[in-house]
């Protein structure tokens, strides 16, 4: 359990028992808490028809930007039952009993239930044209990923710790009341977890778990209002897609979307302690915003955009020594509209600095193309910028996975032709 010292903050001991989990952690949590608990209001029919639909029920910041929910938990599940029509049922049930007792969003929680290929793989039935699900693969040369097959992955999102534990909790059998309603069924039985990682999203977090990580402990150079690991603020309104390019269109998971999920860590004492802020800035955005000064602080004066139409192209910038990450992905759009809907986090959980990249896109193969493009390969090969080609250098990815995330009418242990 989290030290209970009167020198912890709520809010840093919210976010440490959430990391732990477990039954004790929710009681301490609990105990703690000096806020009311959101209150059961929400009619499960009248919700939208699409699990990814978020945005409308998120906070924003003063440029219009949604800011992802504090405290994140990610469950891997296998599929342990026998009956998977009468299993069906019962996931249903559990999933319905959340909705019934937190509204979506800022006020209460917003969860996600996926399927891999791995899942649908039981099936003598293949999935439809109309969702591209391949099994996850390496997407560069310089990487050598663990490839995740587990069944499903469930991604639960609150700024509220205490209702996330709970959730967690309810579904995992270990709660008879989840807020006031009656947990008649639960997920215990029927979809087994088989991992579980957590992270937090939001300013000042990086730097207050600076501590957990030995390679930048004492250092002091994360930025106070920095959200994220790197230093910099994501999620900018015109650099994310909308949650309509990002769903499924046609066919029986219409209304869906699909999930890609990487682990990443993050080799910050390369990032901070020798390279300098504008070379950060460089790699990060654009050579022309660190000579130009464009990005203060994190970058929250930068609005609802990165600015990078306002650079030279990738390819001219590469020919000169150095190209940003944003100049790169941003080559790929469609229509001016990038194709992924991002709702990463940072991690420290096992004292390492890493990020959860959770992409949501109508197709796995715009998440391809679009680390294709952040690979640079091209880039490297015709102008040798290895050691200045945007972050890769600082990244390592450690796990992959592919996931399918049905519409909600489809979301209880799915066939691969449901209808």
């Amino acid at each position: 359990m989290p030290a209970r010292s009167p020198g912890i903050s709520r809010r840093a001991f919210v976010r440490s028992a959430v990391a732990i989990g477990g039954a004790s952690a929710l009681a301490a949590c609990l105990d703690r808490a000096s806020e009311d608990l959101p209150q059961a209001s929400t009619d499960p029919d009248a919700l939208p028809e699409r699990q990814h639909a978020w945005n409308e029920y998120l906070p924003t910041d003063e440029h219009g930007n949604d800011v992802g929910l504090e405290h994140n938990v990610l469950l891997d599940l296998e599929y342990v039952g026998d009956d998977i029509e009468g299993d069906r049922e019962v996931v249903e049930s559990a999933l319905r009993t959340v909705e019934r007792a937190y509204e979506r969003g800022e006020g209460g929680i917003g969860f996600t239930l996926g399927y891999s290929p791995s899942y649908f793989g039981r099936f003598d039935d293949a999935l439809p044209e109309s969702v591209d699900l391949p099994a996850p693969e390496r997407l560069a040369p310089f990487e050598d990923p663990a490839l995740d097959d587990s069944d499903a992955l469930l991604h639960l999102a609150s700024n509220h710790g205490h209702a996330l534990m709970g959730v967690e909790e309810a579904l995992t059998g270990e709660l008879d009341d989840l807020n006031g309603i009656a947990v008649e069924e639960d997920l215990s039985g029927v979809l087994e977890v088989v991992g579980r990682r957590s992270g937090f999203n939001g300013e000042g977090l990086p730097a207050d778990h600076q501590d957990e990580i030995a390679e930048i402990a004492n250092q002091e150079p994360i930025d106070d209002d920095a959200p994220l690991w790197m230093g910099f603020k994501s999620g900018f309104t015109h650099n994310q897609a909308s949650e309509d390019r990002v769903t499924i269109e046609d066919g029986p998971f219409a209304g869906g979307t699909t999930e890609h999920l990487s682990k990443i860590d993050l080799n910050l004492r390369q990032w901070y302690l020798q390279d300098s802020r504008d070379q950060r800035v460089s790699k990060m955005f654009c050579p022309a915003h660190a000579e130009e000064g464009r990005v203060e602080g994190a970058g929250q004066n930068l609005g609802d955009s990165t600015g990078i139409e306002d650079c030279p192209s990738a390819e001219e910038s590469a020919s000169e020594g150095v190209v940003g990450h944003a100049q790169k992905v941003h080559r790929v759009r469609e229509g001016d509209e990038p194709l992924l809907l991002r709702r990463d986090f940072s991690s420290s959980d096992g004292g390492e600095a890493a990020t959860h990249f959770l992409s949501l896109q109508r197709s796995i193969a715009d998440f391809v193309d679009t680390r294709a493009a952040m690979n640079g390969t091209d880039l490297d090969s015709a102008t040798g910028i290895r050691n200045n080609n945007g972050i890769l250098q600082y990244v390592d990815v450690q796990r992959r996975a592919n996931y399918l995330v049905p519409p909600r009418s489809h979301r209880s242990l799915p066939r691969p032709n449901p209808e």
